[in-house]
């Protein structure tokens, strides 16, 4: 089960609205929904977390880029949400660099006349996705100082297990207004 939420800081305080991500493709799209939660330009966080698996914090300032943390890159690669978050950039690679380039093929000379039995036996099938799961990191990727100005530190962003979301809301002194959009 997902849960996402927008926390909007605002002079007086925090707003919470709870989202819907199912029309939200990029990270492009969820840091442009970011900005429409704050018309003058407040920092935004976009919360999600899939119930005992990962969670993920994006926070857009204004027109700068978001910046991202994911607790563990692995799950939320299993996850059609965490896949919006997982950038190239994030992750370390290339832009575009889907696993499939030449430089990743195993060519040792046999591959003529085999081209169905390299597909079975790379065990991607051609997909590029299937073979960016395996090379996931287990464990946190990006920004871990994302929250540190608000009052949690990285320490503490690192260690967060079960109620993450409500946990962070609870740090920034936004819980209360988090539960009402739960």
């Amino acid at each position: 089960m997902y849960f996402a939420a927008l926390l909007a800081r605002t002079e007086d305080g925090w707003e919470a609205s709870d989202t819907e991500l199912d029309d939200v493709e990029t990270l492009s799209d969820l840091a442009d929904l970011a900005r429409e939660a704050s018309p003058d330009e407040d920092t935004v966080l976009v919360l999600i977390e899939q119930e005992d698996a990962w969670f993920g914090v994006v926070r857009v300032d204004g027109e700068e880029d978001p910046r991202i943390y994911v607790s563990d890159a692995a799950a939320a690669a299993r996850s059609s949400y965490g896949e919006i978050l997982l950038t190239d950039e994030l992750l370390g690679r290339e832009p575009g660099d889907d696993g499939d380039d030449l430089d990743a093929l195993d060519l040792d000379g046999t591959e003529d006349g085999n081209s169905e039995d390299d597909d079975e036996d790379d065990g991607t099938g051609g997909d590029a996705a299937a073979g960016t799961g395996e090379s996931m990191p287990h464990g946190p990727v990006g920004d871990a100082e994302i929250l540190d100005d608000l009052g949690m530190s990285e320490k503490e962003l690192r260690s967060m297990s079960g109620d993450a979301v409500g946990e962070i809301a609870e740090a920034l002194g936004a819980s209360e207004v988090l539960e009402t959009v739960r």
